[in-house]
């Protein structure tokens, strides 16, 4: 393999689930765009520690940054040399969620936080081989349906319904959008019902003669809850199985296995013992809980309390938290690390910040086995082109 075979820019970041998939991969990145200073400090102390992410340490710019100030042009530093000699082959993002998710209003393009134009923007401006947009389900119904075509005309060109109503054309920007369809994380070993809309577009001078593979499960039978956290729920118990809390905490363990084993098997060839969606909130609101009262009453049928987070077993025990975080009538509470193995992250993979600024980073990733999925699938149609071209020099 050449020192990098593949290169992307991703927006968004976040605490780095998208680019953990897409890395897993094989894209190297150029650049990671973040507005969140903890999921920035995330991505910048991952790269830093990890040695297969050496690369990047080099090359990548983690930037602190609005999308909608971001310049490549301006901006870039590390990576300027490489995109300038070589172009990018991705441009990747998760652009909010909240203009098109159920738990929001739903606003669409009328919301501030929309952020569609700006990669529009920013495919125009890198022209990458190939993009990839992540959203959440809801950016599929109905009532998103001009504006989806919206988006597909400024990319490939086409007609779409312009704001008045009447029909409008664009030349686009020379894309052909291969998928815009929904994925569900389950289906890829995250223990979690997680789907997401992602749209894939390759530039029409490099998918011209090639075939575009979506993503196939890769799992038969979900991942359970109970498979997921047993080991990490074990270890969280195991300190408290000698002294005074011994009992108590082999009958909590023992519980909490058995309900989330027992949800499993009632739910066996109707998805499993899997978990609820993850959300991350936002800052506006208060401390971190696993969601509203439907999510928290599915936790509470895999022996999970979700009234809040756990803190960490060495802040548990400083602040004797115990009885609220392990022996609570409901069941333990998460940590951020399970909520991490929930969202399909590395079990090493360390999040900056305080404790609820640590689980939003988690609640709103993008799960690494899905984001590796789908890289993997641009990475077929890049290969091809590559060796068509070689072929033809």
């Amino acid at each position: 393999m050449n020192e990098v075979e593949y290169t992307s820019v991703e927006i968004c970041a976040g605490a780095g689930g998208q680019a953990i998939g897409l890395h897993q991969a094989g894209f190297r990145h150029l650049a990671l765009v973040e507005i969140d200073s903890h999921a920035v400090a995330t991505l910048r102390e991952n790269i830093r520690l990890r040695k297969e992410w050496s690369w990047e340490r080099e090359h990548c710019d983690v930037l602190s940054a609005d999308v909608k100030r971001f310049s490549p042009a301006e901006d870039l530093t590390k990576s300027s040399e490489l995109l300038l000699r070589d172009g990018l082959d991705l441009l990747a993002g998760g652009v909010p969620c909240p203009p098109f998710s159920h738990a929001g209003k739903q606003l669409g393009k009328d919301d501030e936080r929309d952020l569609f134009p700006q990669m529009l923007r920013l495919v125009e401006e890198l022209n990458p081989r190939a993009v990839m947009i992540e959203n959440v389900r809801g950016i599929m119904d109905p009532k998103f349906s001009d504006y989806r075509d919206w988006i597909v005309a400024q990319l490939q060109g086409g007609a779409y319904r312009g704001e008045d109503g009447e029909q409008a054309h664009t030349p686009g920007l020379g894309y052909t959008v291969c998928k815009w369809g929904v994925l569900e994380a389950s289906d890829f070993g995250v223990p979690q019902l997680r789907p997401r809309a992602i749209l894939v577009a390759f530039r029409n001078d490099v998918i011209k003669d090639v075939k575009y593979e979506w993503p196939t499960p890769t799992h038969e039978e979900p991942v359970s809850v109970a498979e997921s956290l047993k080991q990490s729920m074990y270890d969280r118990y195991k300190p408290y199985f000698k002294g005074v809390h011994a009992v108590r905490a082999r009958e909590a363990y023992d519980t909490w296995f058995a309900t989330a084993e027992k949800r499993d098997l009632e739910l066996k060839g109707k998805g499993g013992g899997i978990a609820p969606t993850l959300v991350g909130g936002s800052k506006k609101h208060g401390g971190a809980d696993l969601g509203p009262s439907r999510a928290k009453a599915a936790w509470k049928q895999l022996g999970v309390s979700g009234l809040g987070v756990a803190n960490d077993a060495d802040t548990s025990r400083k602040k004797d938290t115990q009885g609220r975080d392990l022996f609570g009538d409901d069941g333990p509470m998460l940590t951020v690390e399970q909520a991490a193995i929930i969202q399909g992250f590395p079990r090493d993979w360390k999040f900056e910040g305080g404790k609820t600024a640590q689980y939003r980073q988690v609640g709103n990733a993008f799960p690494p086995p899905v984001a590796k999925a789908v890289g993997a699938s641009i990475v077929d149609v890049l290969k091809a082109a590559r060796e068509r071209d070689q072929k033809k020099s």
